[in-house]
């Protein structure tokens, strides 16, 4: 299973969909780049694979930034996910 994670301006929690194969989670993530590129507050829709019921829309000018994770079973450090920036802990 692979995770689409979009990190939104002015948000502090990325929104993420799910796609079963890497060649979908790449469609998906040139998707998002081309829509990044274009420069137009179009609306981006999603559909996540691993919770059917679960829908995104949000403006393509909102967008900051994307990554693809894959989900392997394994768990990280601290039992958390790889997200778009760390904090350390003093």
């Amino acid at each position: 299973m692979f995770t689409i994670d979009l990190s939104i301006r002015n948000t502090a929690f990325p929104i993420s969909v799910q796609r079963k194969s890497g060649e979908d989670a790449e469609a998906v993530y040139q998707l998002i780049l081309a829509a990044i590129r274009s420069g137009n507050p179009d609306i981006v829709e999603l559909k996540c694979e691993g919770k059917t019921e679960k829908k995104i829309a949000v403006r393509a000018s909102e967008i900051s930034g994307v990554q693809i994770v894959q989900k392997d079973g394994v768990t990280t450090a601290g039992g958390r996910p790889p997200g778009f920036f760390a904090v350390a802990a003093e």
